[in-house]
């Protein structure tokens, strides 16, 4: 059986509330050893926790979703550190931009992106990047404020082979999700295709981007074997190799036990 890490996986959403339970088993049966749960909004935070607390092999980010931007408080900031003392607590993220809805504001979405980002800093916690057509102003940002010691995850990965690249030179890891396995991907494709492995993680963004051959239905952690699979189809590995080693950059860059 392959052995897995989902690095990104909404599992408290309304969605999963009618079997979460036995979508987590599910996601344990299939191989899937660790799961990471990004943070949205602050309000979600304690109930995120207390899901982490239920499993041992669920962890969590800390964070307030670019689609929240609009509701950041000057205390936000505080909480979010006292939040990261927890030993379930292994990034700051969800964070970053999103640029495909004209709300919140792109002003008000940097200066939250650019406060959580500095706060990972001061933590010596990596951070789990959104980036939805704002490639560039993602860029400039990170360079500016990110600690390549703490480093970071672009989530969901969406950008071009050279793109990805550039992210890797700040010290961040490169995340693909059921996206990489559409028939019209090739982009995508083509970055997984030529990146090298210890640069990647996998991912499922459960509930959303369900691979291929789930497409359209409901996605659960362990649909992550497919994006495993299509990855270890696109550089010509063995899957298992694929798995032990996108797994070991998961560990690696969330500091989770082996």
């Amino acid at each position: 059986m392959l052995e897995l890490v989902d690095s990104h996986c909404h599992l408290d959403v309304e969605q999963f509330d009618q079997d979460r339970a036995a979508m987590i088993e599910r996601a344990f049966t299939a191989g899937v050893r660790a799961m990471v749960v990004p943070g949205i909004r602050m309000p979600d935070m304690p109930r995120v926790l207390a899901l982490a607390e239920g499993y041992p092999q669920i962890y969590i980010g800390v964070g307030v979703h670019p689609h929240e931007a609009h509701n950041w408080t000057p205390d936000d900031a505080a909480t979010l550190r006292e939040w990261a003392k927890h030993p379930k607590v292994v990034a700051i993220g969800e964070i970053g931009l999103d640029h495909y809805y004209p709300e919140p504001p792109r002003d008000v979405q940097h200066r939250v992106m650019v406060e959580q980002v500095r706060l990972a800093g001061e933590l010596g916690k990596p951070i789990i990047v959104h980036d939805r057509d704002a490639h560039g102003e993602v860029f400039d940002l990170m360079k500016a404020h990110l600690d390549p010691q703490a480093g970071g995850v672009m989530h969901c990965f969406s950008g071009s082979y050279e793109f990805a690249l550039e992210c890797i030179k700040l010290g961040l890891v490169i995340s693909f999700a059921g996206s990489v396995t559409f028939k019209n991907a090739h982009n995508l494709q083509e970055a997984a295709a030529k990146l090298p492995l210890d640069k990647i993680l996998i991912e499922t963004d459960s509930p959303y981007l369900a691979p291929v051959p789930h497409r359209g239905k409901r996605n659960e952690p362990s649909n992550v074997a497919e994006v495993a699979r299509k990855l270890a189809e696109l550089q010509g590995v063995p899957v298992e190799e694929v798995a032990r080693i996108t797994s070991a950059n998961a560990r690696r860059l969330f500091r989770l036990p082996s």
